[in-house]
């Protein structure tokens, strides 16, 4: 694990690219509330605020699922400030599994769209 910013600052860890596995990636994206942050994220093109993605649990159940997405290595979390940044692993995720992301995202997109969610 390495940490998010510089020393003396808050930092939270975040797996290196080398230890994200594919089954826990799948895992961190089969929760609907976890693939809506991620489909926000992704929409957002950049850093998103917790705060930024309406989401229908409690602040206790989001940190939670925020946590998941972080610690499968799915988002990178930063804060600034006060507030807690949060953007997709990119680059990582494409280097390990190329196409995944875009692909997850894509059927995301359909799925909502079928079913009038989008």
């Amino acid at each position: 694990m390495t940490p998010a910013t510089p020393s003396g600052s808050r930092s939270l860890d975040h797996p290196d690219r080398d230890d994200i596995r594919l089954a826990e990636v799948l895992h961190a994206l089969a929760d609907p509330v976890r693939l809506r942050i991620v489909c926000a994220i992704a929409a957002a093109d950049g850093e998103l605020n917790c705060a930024d993605v309406a989401l229908p649990v409690s602040k206790s159940t989001c940190t939670h699922h925020y946590r998941v997405l972080r610690e499968h290595g799915v988002i990178r979390q930063i804060y600034r400030g006060t507030a807690k940044m949060n953007a997709l692993r990119r680059a990582d995720l494409d280097a390990l599994f190329p196409g995944l992301l875009d692909d997850v995202l894509r059927a995301a997109d359909l799925q909502a769209r079928r079913l009038g969610d989008g």
